[in-house]
């Protein structure tokens, strides 16, 4: 889908790396909404954006971390199909936890909790790794092909 002929194409990258951000922080909210809206009175962007709400020492807060790992999982998902190769998961992957590393960090300041850290560095291992698998199998199924026979 997004390779072919073309190598270099910076604006499919950039066109890549901006869809793969939306579907995760859509997957992200999904879940959010899912997991935490039910035990808190309102939702913000605090849940997404600051590091003191990915905490282990509160039910919410496993709420929280479970919401990241599961979009990681739909990441690799969305990787699979945006991507479609497994030696640029990694890239992708990276890209898709710098930008939210800099998110983070206008939102809320620099992250000072070690299980925010724990947080996304199992989300990206998650991501890069589940997507490069899904990628393989798919680069490896095998091609179809249909052989018309004459009855002659």
């Amino acid at each position: 889908m997004f390779y072919g002929a073309v190598v270099w194409d910076p604006w499919l990258i950039v066109a890549q790396i901006v869809c793969l951000q939306c579907l995760y922080y859509l997957t992200l909210g999904l879940f959010l909404a899912i997991l935490v809206g039910t035990r808190v009175s309102r939702m913000s962007l605090v849940y997404f954006f600051d590091y003191a709400t990915v905490t282990a020492s509160t039910v919410t807060g496993w709420c929280v971390i479970a919401s990241f790992i599961l979009s990681s999982l739909a990441g690799a998902g969305f990787l699979v199909y945006l991507v479609e190769r497994a030696k640029k998961c990694l890239d992708f992957s990276a890209t898709l936890y710098i930008i939210h590393i800099f998110i983070c960090i206008i939102y809320g300041g620099w992250p000072s909790s070690i299980t925010w850290w724990v947080v996304n560095v199992t989300g990206l291992a998650v991501m890069a790794l589940l997507g490069e698998y899904l990628c393989i199998r798919r680069e490896l199924r095998e091609i179809p092909i249909t052989r018309y026979r004459s009855n002659v």
